[in-house]
């Protein structure tokens, strides 16, 4: 039986373990696909403290290079649910494990919300990119597309429009409704162009890649639009149902929980991401593994 099992292998979830072994806790990781999470789509990591510069595949191999280096055990498996059964829990994924544990921490991070267009998940990579700073260089002096009218999707944008011969942006709201100053910055640059109230119906390819879209207005005429890429920011989805019965979750499916990581259920503890919270940073998220670790060390410790 493990002292601490963590669910996630991104940024909280590794730190939760770090915290967890220098307190002479054993510990477990658990994750589904690769370790790292969001963060290793960064090619550059700038506002990390005490580093001036690394990608963000370096940190997450760092770190776990820094948690095996202090007896970790991993699993690449994707936990289905997480049982109470009163002075320890049982971690079961779907590819038939079931590891016991007396505390847990979830750190099961977000994915990318999709436009649930037929091919999608097909184009990503080919055509189809959630992040500016990590794909933006492939299109240079090309033409893309934004879907997304918020802040991330504003913000993505101006930094396509420092680099590509046209940004068009693509909102199937009326209005955009990003800040004004974002809105103002990114609209007086000449080589945006901007579509509110539409709707995004089809991806046109051809060979397998992305060469345009087809979209809709209110009144239901189509347009096709060519482009080389469309980044799609549109937001974030938790993976937490699977845990609910043993912590709250909020309106938008976060962990409904504050900066002390607690659930509701003794011995079970969130970091990350996935919680309810107003920033979503790589040092908020170390920042909640720490949190949580330490409050399950305390809980086995019985204080």
């Amino acid at each position: 039986m493990y002292d601490v099992i963590v669910v996630g292998g991104g940024p909280a979830g590794m730190t939760a373990a770090l915290y967890a072994l220098r307190n002479g806790k054993s510990a477990l990781v658990i994750e589904k696909a690769g370790f790292g999470g969001q963060i290793t789509h960064s090619p550059k990591v700038e506002n990390y403290p005490g580093t001036l510069s690394m990608s963000g595949n370096e940190f997450a191999e760092q770190t776990l290079n820094q948690i095996l280096a202090q007896g970790a055990d991993i699993e690449i498996e994707t936990v289905q649910s997480v049982e109470d059964a009163g002075d320890h829990k049982v971690v079961r994924t779907e590819e038939g494990g079931a590891y016991e544990g007396r505390t847990v921490v979830i750190a099961t991070g977000v994915k990318h919300r999709m436009l649930g267009l037929d091919g999608e998940d097909e184009l990503v990579g080919e055509g189809i990119s959630f992040c500016a700073v990590c794909d933006g260089d492939f299109y240079a002096g090309k033409t893309v597309c934004v879907a997304g009218g918020g802040n991330s999707a504003l913000q993505e944008a101006i930094l396509l429009a420092e680099k590509c011969k046209e940004v068009i942006m693509l909102q199937d709201l009326p209005f955009f409704t990003g800040e004004k100053k974002l809105q103002d910055v990114l609209f007086a640059r000449p080589n945006v162009r901007a579509y509110a109230g539409v709707k995004i119906l089809r991806l046109r390819t051809e060979d397998g890649a992305l060469r345009g879209v087809e979209i809709a207005g209110e009144s239901g005429e189509r347009t096709a639009i060519d482009c080389d890429g469309l980044f799609v920011a549109i937001g974030l989805i938790p993976e937490n149902e699977p845990f609910a019965p043993l912590a709250d979750l909020n309106e938008y499916g976060y962990f409904d929980t504050d900066e002390q990581c607690l659930t509701r259920t003794g011995g079970v503890y969130v970091a990350g991401d996935c919680r309810s919270k107003r920033i979503r940073q790589l040092t908020t998220a170390v920042a909640d593994g720490a949190t949580a670790a330490l409050a399950a060390c305390r809980y086995i410790d019985g204080l």
